[in-house]
């Protein structure tokens, strides 16, 4: 038998030159393939003029106060004053982490149905090229399907590439919250797919919902497909680099603070998701109960003990994702951190071994969606261990529904 080097020094090495090689790659593909979010023209003309708006002659909140300061503004309106200012302020109410969630819902669909009618305008414009008019066509059926009878959208921006949340379930009434936190190549047109329907946020979260409902039917849940930030184009250098982690962590935590009630919340992050969740982790409110990641390149640690958080840490990873390939340093930037699956990590590793690959996770029927079901719901008791020890389950009760301070 053939017998390989697996000294520390040999891995490092073989890491370093991995990234090397990223470097080469990237310099020879172009170093300003960075995609940039700007900020949205349309939501900030909709605060500006919520800022300088009044409301029975008395000045609005600040949009940027505390959803505790905000949510008691909301609570002392009439029904009457709440539509009034979601149809006058579509995008800032829409976007308010605050706002009562079935007013948030009301407001996107305002702002949803003046996108699509821009939109419709814009497929006829001769000044744009063809291209350009069969992006606004794509753009106008997704924003019609988004305004499809009973979907809840929690957030939207149209700026740029979009951002978009949408909830599944009565957020408000919920025992249990879920997020599911996507990763590269997001955006308003992939949000949701037709093809390959579980790789995209929308059938993630939906294929989770179902799943939480099969495994504690008597549990009510909600589920938020999170797409609210500005995703890494591809895998590149921005795919390598934790910045578009860190300004998702910043909008993540935002609105887990001003989530309605006090139910336990469990992360559900795959793939960039991950990386994104661990630089988020931190700051996350103690409600969070659990961030489990799918397909992680790294959440910017070296052990979960690092992550800053009380929340119990879950990893899977199936045998035939291509993730697993990835070096898993950080250097001069490049890079995220430990294998969140590996020994020294520390976090509780679940089975995926019927995933397949890399976007396979949330398919109904698969291992690691009732693995990721069970957390949602609690029922810890349920999850099948990768390894057949059953660390993953160690000191913990079968099934918890009861929230933490």
């Amino acid at each position: 038998m053939t017998s390989f080097d697996t000294s520390p020094q040999l891995n490092v090495w073989r890491a370093t030159l991995a990234l090397a090689v990223v470097f080469v790659m990237l310099a020879t593909t172009g170093w300003t393939a960075l995609r940039t979010h700007r900020e949205s023209s349309a939501l900030q003309t909709s605060l500006a003029k919520w800022e300088h708006g009044h409301l029975h002659g008395l000045p609005l909140p600040d949009p940027e106060a505390g959803p505790a300061h905000l949510g008691r503004f909301f609570a002392r309106l009439t029904p009457h004053d709440r539509d009034r200012l979601a149809h006058r302020y579509p995008l800032a109410v829409g976007n308010m982490n605050g706002a009562p969630v079935s007013l948030r819902y009301r407001a996107n669909r305002v702002a949803l149905e003046q996108a699509r009618k821009v939109e419709r305008k814009r497929m006829h414009d001769s000044r744009l090229s063809p291209a350009g008019q069969q992006d606004a066509g794509q753009r106008m059926h997704r924003y019609e399907s988004l305004l499809s009878s009973g979907r809840q959208i929690l957030a939207f921006d149209p700026e740029g590439s979009g951002r978009i949340a949408e909830v599944f379930g009565d957020l408000e009434a919920a025992r249990r919250i879920s997020v599911v936190v996507p990763g590269v190549d997001t955006d308003l047109l992939t949000f949701q797919r037709t093809y390959r329907p579980y790789s995209a946020p929308v059938g993630m979260a939906k294929a989770l919902y179902a799943a939480e409902r099969t495994e504690s039917p008597g549990t009510r849940t909600a589920v938020i497909a999170w797409a609210d930030y500005t995703s890494p184009d591809g895998i590149g250098v921005d795919a390598a680099t934790g910045l578009r982690a860190a300004e998702g962590a910043v909008r993540l935590n935002r609105l887990l603070r001003a989530l309605p009630g006090r139910s336990p919340v469990s992360m559900f992050c795959h793939s960039y998701g991950s990386v994104l969740c661990g630089v988020a982790a931190h700051g996350m409110p103690r409600r969070v109960s659990d961030i489990a990641v799918a397909a992680s390149p790294g959440m910017r640690v070296t052990k979960a003990s690092h992550l800053g958080t009380t929340a119990r840490v879950w990893a899977m990873r199936d045998a035939s994702d291509w993730v697993q390939d990835v070096p898993y340093l950080e250097l001069g930037g490049l890079g995220h951190g430990a294998d969140p699956v590996s020994s020294g990590f520390g976090a509780r590793v679940l089975s995926a071994r019927d995933a397949q690959g890399h976007s396979g996770y949330f398919t109904p029927g698969t291992d690691s969606l009732r693995n990721l079901a069970g957390i949602g719901v609690g029922a810890y008791g349920a999850v099948t261990c990768a390894r057949e020890d059953d660390a993953c389950r160690s000191g913990l009760s079968g099934t918890t529904t009861a929230g933490r301070a």
